[in-house]
């Protein structure tokens, strides 16, 4: 008897030990979030999802969980279709990644699940395989459509070519595919239509929208022997075109092969992006394993430690870091091929970002390259007005480029020429001529020493140590004016000066002149210093290439001849490394915190991911990188 009352009470004591360690690890799995368990009672299993727990209902009919297994194979072969074909292609191609960790993640979730529903004890993750996936491929889907986005300029630039012209024939019109043009031929381009090829005007006069080609945001008046771009828009005059260019020798598709290029070159961000994106899968299947054989040591089952090492290799996926780098390339390649910078070479564009000087040519860059008026000096009673006015109608009838530019300082004024009686040229002298009456010349310094004038004054000998061209106007034999004439400084060039100053950049001029021209440009521009007949840099820019854009000497290519756009692409490349730099850190500053989340170590705090709520995140990190990405276009 006493032994059987000692059995007894030993039996109770274990049974009170079991029901104490049933209670205890009920208790320690209340804290994560899923709250799966399975109990067999009189042959009945009973389903408590974290899913189902979350919406507050639960799906339970006689063979339900055959259902479901049925349903979930169904979304795990053809949901998971794309994750699983991606994980083939990685393996094949020795470079996991992204689609590895996915594959990996619900592999490991169905086959598992599978086995419990033949007979392994454990829990079953169909509910949170089936959300997985789902979530996945929304995410998916919406990294293709800010990928398809990012790279559409490429498509809106070949839709503004028009598909038909009107084709000038033995006088008549006949409309024509573009496709069948070729160099020769002469089209009608009326108000309004867009100008189907590249070609040259050879009758009419017109303005032309060219801001989705060029990025000049004001209409480009066109005339006789003026370039024009297909795809640009005419504007309220008709101008028959002569073809220049047609295929894959226009503007347009020169423009559209760089870019191309460009977005599909690696920079070395994207090279170490790559890397770290290798890295980052090495370590999330590595984590996953030392995961699950932690918990298994630590004394949890094995669908509590498989929960924790799949919701580690979905969280870790390298999406983002993989897109980090790449979609900010698509962004700001179409972006300044939209605004006219047309980038050949990737990595010099990246190196633009650091460059600490500019050097300009100067003729047709910080100057105009045509000859102007930039000084009057009256040398007697008469004013500048009336000097320009009495030397300019003089040159009025000249073709000589000194005679041009003085002539066209006289329409710049918005004055009426005077009129001319008696007009000789003076060939080696200059020009004379009657004007009320009176003899006037203008003519050169050797002029006037030939004729033993002798002129001996200040500003005019300094207008000369500047390498200026200097013509005096002479009223009979004495000199009454001078006015000096150079190539013309750009107003945008000290708008360009002044915003690469701004942006800690020095600015430097390189000319084939002699350095007293280049001492006058320099100074009035305020540039930092001048070189004269060096050629040396570490990014070549061609600005102003116009229509030829397969500049073969440059990396990059300024459509415009605006020297405004080398200060936009040096700020372009910023921006584009800042945005990279950005993508980059929040996508391994994600996986860094995320990772330890999943994994669980603060689990005794009660905080712990699921791997439905672990692939929001990852999907959440992804959208990000993406939304970013998109943001470059509002910042410049």
């Amino acid at each position: 008897m006493e032994h059987k009352m000692h059995d007894m009470t030993e039996g109770r004591k274990m049974n009170e030990a079991a029901e104490e360690h049933k209670n205890h690890d009920m208790s320690s799995r209340s804290v994560p979030p899923h709250k799966t368990h399975r109990d067999r009672h009189e042959g009945h299993v009973t389903e408590d999802f974290f899913i189902q727990s979350i919406f507050r209902f639960k799906l339970e009919f006689p063979g339900s969980i055959s259902v479901l297994f049925l349903l979930s194979t169904f979304v795990y072969f053809y949901g998971g279709y794309p994750f699983l074909k991606g994980f083939f292609n990685e393996i094949r191609d020795r470079s996991p990644g992204m689609m590895t960790l996915i594959a990996t993640a619900i592999s490991a979730a169905y086959f598992y699940s599978s086995a419990v529903v033949f007979g392994l004890m454990g829990e079953i993750f169909f509910w949170e395989l089936a959300t997985l996936i789902d979530i996945m491929l929304l995410g998916h889907w919406i990294e293709m459509r800010s990928v398809m986005g990012a790279s559409r300029a490429l498509e809106e630039l070949a839709r503004i070519m028009p598909s038909e012209a009107h084709l000038i024939r033995d006088g008549s019109i006949v409309d024509v595919r573009v496709e069948a043009l070729r160099p020769g031929d002469r089209v009608l381009v009326k108000p309004g239509e867009k100008i189907p090829v590249d070609g040259a005007v050879v009758e009419g006069e017109t303005s032309v929208n060219e801001s989705m080609l060029t990025g000049e945001s004001r209409p480009v008046a066109k005339e006789t022997g003026s370039n024009v771009i297909g795809g640009s828009i005419n504007g309220q005059g008709s101008v028959s075109v002569e073809v220049k260019r047609i295929g894959s020798e226009s503007y347009l598709s020169q423009v559209l092969e760089l870019v191309r290029q460009a977005q599909e070159s690696k920079s070395k961000t994207q090279d170490l992006a790559d890397r770290a994106a290798l890295w980052l899968t090495i370590i999330s299947l590595s984590v996953g394993a030392i995961t699950l054989a932690a918990w298994l040591y630590l004394g949890r089952d094995l669908s509590f430690a498989m929960e924790r090492a799949v919701t580690v290799m979905v969280i870790s996926c390298p999406h983002a870091l993989g897109l980090a780098v790449p979609l900010v390339v698509a962004v700001s390649t179409s972006l300044a091929a939209k605004g006219g910078l047309l980038i050949r070479d990737r990595s010099a564009f990246e190196r633009a970002r650091e460059l600490q000087a500019v050097v300009f040519d100067k003729t047709g860059t910080l100057t105009e390259g045509r000859f102007g008026i930039t000084d009057i000096v009256p040398l007697a009673e008469l004013d500048d007005s009336e000097v320009l006015r009495i030397a300019a109608s003089l040159e009025a009838s000249s073709e000589h480029p000194i005679a041009t530019g003085i002539a066209s300082g006289l329409k710049e004024k918005g004055m009426k020429a005077a009129v001319i009686q008696e007009f000789k040229a003076i060939p080696g002298r200059g020009i004379e001529g009657l004007i009320d009456g009176k003899s006037w010349m203008v003519t050169s310094p050797g002029y006037l020493r030939e004729s033993g004038i002798d002129l001996n004054d200040d500003r005019v000998n300094r207008l000369a140590e500047q390498g200026k061209t200097v013509v005096f106007l002479l009223q009979g034999r004495k000199p009454v004016g001078a006015i000096a004439l150079a190539d013309i400084i750009r107003v945008e060039s000290r708008q360009a000066i002044e915003t690469l100053k701004s942006m800690n950049i020095r600015c430097m001029m390189l000319t084939g002149d002699n350095r007293f021209v280049a001492r006058w440009v320099a100074e009035d521009l305020g540039l930092d210093d001048f070189f004269a007949e060096v050629l040396q840099a570490d990014v070549g820019i061609a600005i102003g290439a116009g229509t030829d854009v397969a500049v073969e000497s440059a990396d990059i290519v300024l459509v415009r001849n605006d020297p405004r756009d080398v200060a936009n692409i040096v700020r372009l490349s910023r921006k584009t490394y800042a945005k990279m730099l950005q993508n980059l850190l929040w996508a391994t500053g994600y996986n860094a915190l995320a990772i330890p989340l999943a994994a669980g170590v603060l689990y005794s705090q009660g905080i712990m991911l699921s791997p439905a709520a672990g692939a929001i995140l990852m999907s959440a990190s992804t959208v990000i990188v993406a939304v970013n990405a998109r943001m470059l276009k509002m910042q410049m």
